[in-house]
Protein backbone atom coordinates (compact mmCIF):
# COMPACT_ATOMS: atom_id res chain seq x y z
CA UNK A 1 0.00 0.00 0.00
CA UNK A 2 1.29 3.48 -1.28
CA UNK A 3 2.30 6.19 1.49
CA UNK A 4 -0.55 8.30 -0.86
CA UNK A 5 -3.32 5.58 -0.12
CA UNK A 6 -2.67 5.38 3.87
CA UNK A 7 -1.70 9.29 4.61
CA UNK A 8 -3.54 11.31 2.00
CA UNK A 9 -4.00 14.62 4.15
CA UNK A 10 -0.22 14.53 5.10
CA UNK A 11 1.33 13.70 1.49
CA UNK A 12 -1.45 16.65 0.18
CA UNK A 13 0.15 18.99 3.07
CA UNK A 14 3.70 18.14 2.33
CA UNK A 15 3.14 18.94 -1.09
CA UNK A 16 1.30 21.99 -0.55
CA UNK A 17 4.56 23.08 1.68
CA UNK A 18 6.41 22.72 -0.97
CA UNK A 19 4.89 24.43 -3.93
CA UNK A 20 4.94 27.18 -1.44
CA UNK A 21 8.47 27.43 -1.32
CA UNK A 22 9.19 26.88 -4.63
CA UNK A 23 7.39 29.82 -5.43
CA UNK A 24 8.98 32.12 -2.41
CA UNK A 25 12.55 31.27 -4.03
CA UNK A 26 11.88 32.03 -7.45
CA UNK A 27 12.88 35.57 -8.70
CA UNK A 28 10.88 38.83 -8.19
CA UNK A 29 9.04 39.45 -11.55
CA UNK A 30 10.34 43.17 -12.31
CA UNK A 31 8.34 46.31 -10.97
CA UNK A 32 5.38 47.64 -13.60
CA UNK A 33 6.16 50.90 -11.58
CA UNK A 34 8.73 52.88 -12.92
CA UNK A 35 11.81 53.99 -10.10
CA UNK A 36 11.58 57.44 -10.41
CA UNK A 37 14.87 58.98 -11.42
CA UNK A 38 16.99 60.40 -9.13
CA UNK A 39 17.21 64.32 -9.48
CA UNK A 40 20.37 66.47 -9.85
CA UNK A 41 21.95 68.76 -7.53
CA UNK A 42 22.05 71.48 -10.51
CA UNK A 43 18.31 70.41 -11.12
CA UNK A 44 17.25 71.08 -7.28
CA UNK A 45 18.70 73.91 -7.52
CA UNK A 46 17.10 75.54 -10.21
CA UNK A 47 13.91 74.27 -8.94
CA UNK A 48 14.31 75.51 -5.37
CA UNK A 49 15.90 78.96 -7.05
CA UNK A 50 12.24 78.93 -8.87
CA UNK A 51 10.24 78.70 -5.57
CA UNK A 52 12.60 81.40 -3.98
CA UNK A 53 11.63 83.39 -6.52
CA UNK A 54 8.20 83.53 -5.30
CA UNK A 55 9.20 84.24 -2.03
CA UNK A 56 10.48 87.21 -3.67
CA UNK A 57 7.78 88.26 -4.91
CA UNK A 58 5.68 88.23 -1.65
CA UNK A 59 8.84 90.58 -0.03
CA UNK A 60 7.59 93.04 -2.39
CA UNK A 61 4.09 92.55 -1.67
CA UNK A 62 4.98 93.21 1.99
CA UNK A 63 6.84 96.23 1.03
CA UNK A 64 3.86 97.54 -0.92
CA UNK A 65 1.70 96.64 2.27
CA UNK A 66 3.70 98.38 4.84
CA UNK A 67 5.32 101.35 2.74
CA UNK A 68 4.24 101.22 0.13
CA UNK A 69 8.23 101.73 -1.29
CA UNK A 70 10.66 100.69 0.34
CA UNK A 71 11.70 104.09 1.36
CA UNK A 72 8.27 104.38 3.35
CA UNK A 73 9.16 101.03 5.41
CA UNK A 74 10.23 100.94 9.27
CA UNK A 75 12.53 98.47 9.57
CA UNK A 76 11.51 98.02 13.71
CA UNK A 77 8.76 99.68 14.29
CA UNK A 78 7.53 100.83 17.66
CA UNK A 79 3.75 100.12 17.32
CA UNK A 80 0.73 99.60 15.04
CA UNK A 81 2.88 97.71 12.34
CA UNK A 82 3.21 93.63 12.93
CA UNK A 83 6.35 92.80 11.39
CA UNK A 84 10.23 94.01 11.93
CA UNK A 85 12.81 93.74 9.09
CA UNK A 86 13.44 89.71 9.54
CA UNK A 87 9.76 89.20 8.18
CA UNK A 88 10.95 90.17 4.74
CA UNK A 89 14.36 88.65 4.40
CA UNK A 90 13.33 84.89 5.56
CA UNK A 91 15.68 81.85 4.69
CA UNK A 92 12.57 80.48 1.53
CA UNK A 93 15.66 78.61 0.06
CA UNK A 94 15.96 75.24 1.09
CA UNK A 95 19.82 73.85 1.24
CA UNK A 96 19.63 70.06 -0.96
CA UNK A 97 21.73 68.61 1.51
CA UNK A 98 21.32 68.13 4.90
CA UNK A 99 21.43 70.63 7.06
CA UNK A 100 23.21 70.29 10.83
CA UNK A 101 24.22 72.00 13.95
CA UNK A 102 27.94 72.63 14.13
CA UNK A 103 29.77 73.79 16.76
CA UNK A 104 27.88 74.37 20.21
CA UNK A 105 24.81 75.36 20.71
CA UNK A 106 23.66 78.84 21.64
CA UNK A 107 25.99 81.73 20.63
CA UNK A 108 28.92 80.61 18.46
CA UNK A 109 27.33 77.23 16.91
CA UNK A 110 26.37 77.70 12.92
CA UNK A 111 23.90 75.85 11.09
CA UNK A 112 25.53 74.10 8.56
CA UNK A 113 24.57 72.69 5.11
CA UNK A 114 26.51 69.62 3.49
CA UNK A 115 28.93 69.01 6.24
CA UNK A 116 29.25 65.29 4.62
CA UNK A 117 30.46 66.89 1.38
CA UNK A 118 32.83 68.90 2.61
CA UNK A 119 34.07 65.91 4.54
CA UNK A 120 34.24 64.01 1.44
CA UNK A 121 35.83 66.46 -1.08
CA UNK A 122 38.62 65.66 -2.69
CA UNK A 123 40.71 69.09 -2.84
CA UNK A 124 42.17 71.59 -0.20
CA UNK A 125 39.56 73.02 2.16
CA UNK A 126 39.94 76.24 3.49
CA UNK A 127 38.01 78.26 6.17
CA UNK A 128 37.88 82.00 6.77
CA UNK A 129 36.44 83.08 10.23
CA UNK A 130 35.88 87.23 10.92
CA UNK A 131 35.34 87.83 14.45
CA UNK A 132 36.90 85.09 16.86
CA UNK A 133 35.85 87.05 19.89
CA UNK A 134 37.14 83.80 21.96
CA UNK A 135 35.14 81.15 20.97
CA UNK A 136 35.83 78.52 18.33
CA UNK A 137 33.56 75.85 18.24
CA UNK A 138 32.63 75.89 15.11
CA UNK A 139 35.79 76.49 13.54
CA UNK A 140 36.99 73.11 15.76
CA UNK A 141 34.40 70.75 14.79
CA UNK A 142 34.59 71.67 11.30
CA UNK A 143 38.76 71.10 11.90
CA UNK A 144 37.99 67.84 13.31
CA UNK A 145 35.15 66.48 11.07
CA UNK A 146 37.55 67.80 8.30
CA UNK A 147 41.17 66.97 8.36
CA UNK A 148 41.81 68.32 5.14
CA UNK A 149 40.83 71.90 5.99
CA UNK A 150 42.58 74.83 7.26
CA UNK A 151 40.85 77.91 8.83
CA UNK A 152 41.88 81.64 8.91
CA UNK A 153 40.87 83.45 11.50
CA UNK A 154 40.85 87.47 11.83
CA UNK A 155 39.85 89.55 15.00
CA UNK A 156 41.64 92.68 16.20
CA UNK A 157 40.01 92.30 19.77
CA UNK A 158 41.66 89.20 20.84
CA UNK A 159 45.23 87.52 19.74
CA UNK A 160 44.15 83.96 19.42
CA UNK A 161 41.45 81.69 19.02
CA UNK A 162 39.51 80.47 21.48
CA UNK A 163 40.52 77.15 23.52
CA UNK A 164 38.56 75.29 21.07
CA UNK A 165 41.15 75.35 18.60
CA UNK A 166 44.18 77.07 20.38
CA UNK A 167 44.63 74.08 23.53
CA UNK A 168 44.20 71.04 20.59
CA UNK A 169 47.69 70.76 19.00
CA UNK A 170 46.26 68.69 15.96
CA UNK A 171 43.30 71.35 15.76
CA UNK A 172 45.85 74.58 16.34
CA UNK A 173 48.56 72.73 13.50
CA UNK A 174 45.85 73.72 10.84
CA UNK A 175 44.72 77.23 12.04
CA UNK A 176 46.17 80.51 11.21
CA UNK A 177 45.18 83.91 12.96
CA UNK A 178 45.86 87.58 12.38
CA UNK A 179 44.76 90.29 14.51
CA UNK A 180 43.43 92.31 11.04
CA UNK A 181 40.12 93.98 10.85
CA UNK A 182 37.82 93.24 7.75
CA UNK A 183 36.77 96.36 6.13
CA UNK A 184 35.86 97.87 2.37
CA UNK A 185 39.48 98.86 1.59
CA UNK A 186 43.06 98.06 2.76
CA UNK A 187 44.63 100.39 5.24
CA UNK A 188 47.54 98.06 6.23
CA UNK A 189 49.30 101.26 8.43
CA UNK A 190 45.33 101.86 10.34
CA UNK A 191 44.97 100.73 13.85
CA UNK A 192 44.08 97.87 13.72
CA UNK A 193 45.60 97.38 10.06
CA UNK A 194 42.08 96.58 7.95
CA UNK A 195 41.88 94.86 4.30
CA UNK A 196 39.18 93.61 1.97
CA UNK A 197 38.28 89.61 1.61
CA UNK A 198 40.19 89.72 -1.94
CA UNK A 199 42.98 91.24 -0.51
CA UNK A 200 43.44 88.56 1.93
CA UNK A 201 42.45 86.12 -0.15
CA UNK A 202 45.56 87.07 -2.36
CA UNK A 203 48.08 87.54 0.39
CA UNK A 204 47.46 84.03 1.76
CA UNK A 205 47.16 82.19 -2.40
CA UNK A 206 43.49 81.48 -2.16
CA UNK A 207 41.01 81.41 -4.93
CA UNK A 208 38.38 79.90 -3.10
CA UNK A 209 36.62 79.55 0.19
CA UNK A 210 34.44 76.60 1.41
CA UNK A 211 33.30 78.42 4.41
CA UNK A 212 33.33 82.27 5.11
CA UNK A 213 32.18 83.19 8.33
CA UNK A 214 31.62 86.93 9.67
CA UNK A 215 30.83 88.30 13.03
CA UNK A 216 32.20 91.76 13.02
CA UNK A 217 30.12 93.72 14.67
CA UNK A 218 28.19 95.65 11.62
CA UNK A 219 31.39 95.87 9.50
CA UNK A 220 29.66 93.45 7.88
CA UNK A 221 27.43 96.16 5.09
CA UNK A 222 30.27 97.35 3.70
CA UNK A 223 33.12 94.65 3.49
CA UNK A 224 30.69 92.19 1.85
CA UNK A 225 29.74 94.64 -0.93
CA UNK A 226 33.23 95.93 -1.28
CA UNK A 227 33.79 91.87 -2.04
CA UNK A 228 30.89 91.54 -4.12
CA UNK A 229 31.47 94.89 -5.98
CA UNK A 230 35.01 93.46 -7.35
CA UNK A 231 33.64 90.58 -8.63
CA UNK A 232 30.72 92.48 -10.41
CA UNK A 233 33.94 94.60 -12.02
CA UNK A 234 36.16 91.39 -12.80
CA UNK A 235 32.85 89.27 -14.33
CA UNK A 236 33.09 91.84 -17.19
CA UNK A 237 36.68 92.50 -17.66
CA UNK A 238 38.25 89.09 -16.89
CA UNK A 239 41.34 87.83 -18.99
CA UNK A 240 40.99 84.41 -20.26
CA UNK A 241 44.42 83.50 -18.14
CA UNK A 242 42.99 84.52 -15.07
CA UNK A 243 44.07 81.79 -12.72
CA UNK A 244 40.67 80.25 -11.08
CA UNK A 245 40.12 77.45 -8.60
CA UNK A 246 39.41 74.14 -10.15
CA UNK A 247 35.63 74.04 -9.64
CA UNK A 248 34.99 77.71 -10.75
CA UNK A 249 34.27 77.71 -14.06
CA UNK A 250 34.44 81.16 -16.12
CA UNK A 251 32.69 83.75 -15.29
CA UNK A 252 29.73 85.69 -17.69
CA UNK A 253 28.96 89.21 -18.01
CA UNK A 254 25.23 88.84 -16.62
CA UNK A 255 26.54 86.49 -13.52
CA UNK A 256 28.43 87.24 -11.00
CA UNK A 257 30.08 84.02 -9.12
CA UNK A 258 31.84 84.36 -6.22
CA UNK A 259 34.56 82.31 -4.80
CA UNK A 260 33.06 80.74 -1.85
CA UNK A 261 30.62 77.72 -1.03
CA UNK A 262 28.42 78.77 1.99
CA UNK A 263 28.20 82.26 4.57
CA UNK A 264 27.72 82.10 7.66
CA UNK A 265 27.09 85.69 8.74
CA UNK A 266 25.33 87.78 11.89
CA UNK A 267 24.02 90.76 10.83
CA UNK A 268 24.07 93.65 12.88
CA UNK A 269 20.94 95.77 11.86
CA UNK A 270 21.66 98.72 14.14
CA UNK A 271 22.51 101.76 13.60
CA UNK A 272 22.40 103.38 10.42
CA UNK A 273 21.94 99.68 9.03
CA UNK A 274 18.91 99.13 10.34
CA UNK A 275 17.74 102.33 10.70
CA UNK A 276 17.26 102.51 6.56
CA UNK A 277 15.00 99.89 5.17
CA UNK A 278 15.72 100.58 1.96
CA UNK A 279 19.62 100.62 1.83
CA UNK A 280 19.35 97.09 3.98
CA UNK A 281 17.33 95.52 1.04
CA UNK A 282 19.70 97.31 -1.45
CA UNK A 283 22.51 95.32 0.08
CA UNK A 284 20.35 92.38 0.65
CA UNK A 285 19.42 92.31 -2.88
CA UNK A 286 22.96 92.55 -4.18
CA UNK A 287 23.89 89.61 -1.96
CA UNK A 288 21.20 87.21 -4.00
CA UNK A 289 22.39 88.08 -7.50
CA UNK A 290 25.57 87.14 -6.55
CA UNK A 291 24.65 83.55 -6.00
CA UNK A 292 23.81 83.52 -2.25
CA UNK A 293 20.31 81.75 -0.92
CA UNK A 294 19.76 81.87 2.71
CA UNK A 295 18.82 78.37 3.98
CA UNK A 296 18.26 78.84 7.83
CA UNK A 297 17.97 82.13 10.25
CA UNK A 298 17.81 82.46 13.63
CA UNK A 299 17.41 85.66 15.67
CA UNK A 300 20.21 86.42 18.51
CA UNK A 301 18.09 86.18 21.75
CA UNK A 302 20.60 86.22 24.28
CA UNK A 303 21.27 90.07 23.34
CA UNK A 304 17.54 90.76 23.71
CA UNK A 305 17.81 89.03 27.02
CA UNK A 306 20.78 90.81 28.24
CA UNK A 307 20.04 94.14 27.19
CA UNK A 308 16.52 94.33 28.20
CA UNK A 309 14.14 96.36 25.75
CA UNK A 310 16.63 96.23 23.16
CA UNK A 311 15.56 95.19 19.80
CA UNK A 312 15.75 92.53 17.84
CA UNK A 313 18.49 93.91 14.95
CA UNK A 314 20.68 90.66 15.45
CA UNK A 315 20.33 87.45 13.31
CA UNK A 316 22.33 84.59 12.22
CA UNK A 317 21.59 83.81 8.91
CA UNK A 318 23.21 81.08 6.72
CA UNK A 319 23.96 81.58 3.03
CA UNK A 320 24.81 78.87 0.28
CA UNK A 321 26.18 80.03 -2.98
CA UNK A 322 24.16 78.35 -5.71
CA UNK A 323 26.46 79.34 -8.78
CA UNK A 324 29.83 77.51 -10.07
CA UNK A 325 31.06 74.25 -9.03
CA UNK A 326 32.00 73.20 -5.64
CA UNK A 327 31.02 70.92 -2.72
CA UNK A 328 27.01 71.78 -2.80
CA UNK A 329 26.28 71.67 -6.57
CA UNK A 330 28.41 69.25 -7.91
CA UNK A 331 26.84 65.87 -8.50
CA UNK A 332 30.36 64.29 -7.67
CA UNK A 333 30.78 64.92 -4.19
Amino acid sequence: MSVFTRHPRYVFLLLTILLICSFLLLPAPPSSIPLRPVKSVKRILQEEDASYAAALEGREAMVRKWGPTAEDVVSFPVKGDFYTLWDFFIPAFRCPHRVERVGTLGDGGKWFCGLDRLVRQRTPCTIYSFGVNGESSFEAALLSAAPHCQVYGYDFSVNRFGPEVHDDLALSARSHFFPYALGSEDSPYADPPTFTLQSLMRQNGHSFIDVLKIDIEGAEFDALSAFIDSFVLSSSHASSDEPRHPHMPPSRDSEVVLPIGQLQLEIHAWGANGASFAKFKKWWESMESAGLRPFWTEPNLVYVNLVRGARPDLAEYSFMNIRGKHALTDDRY
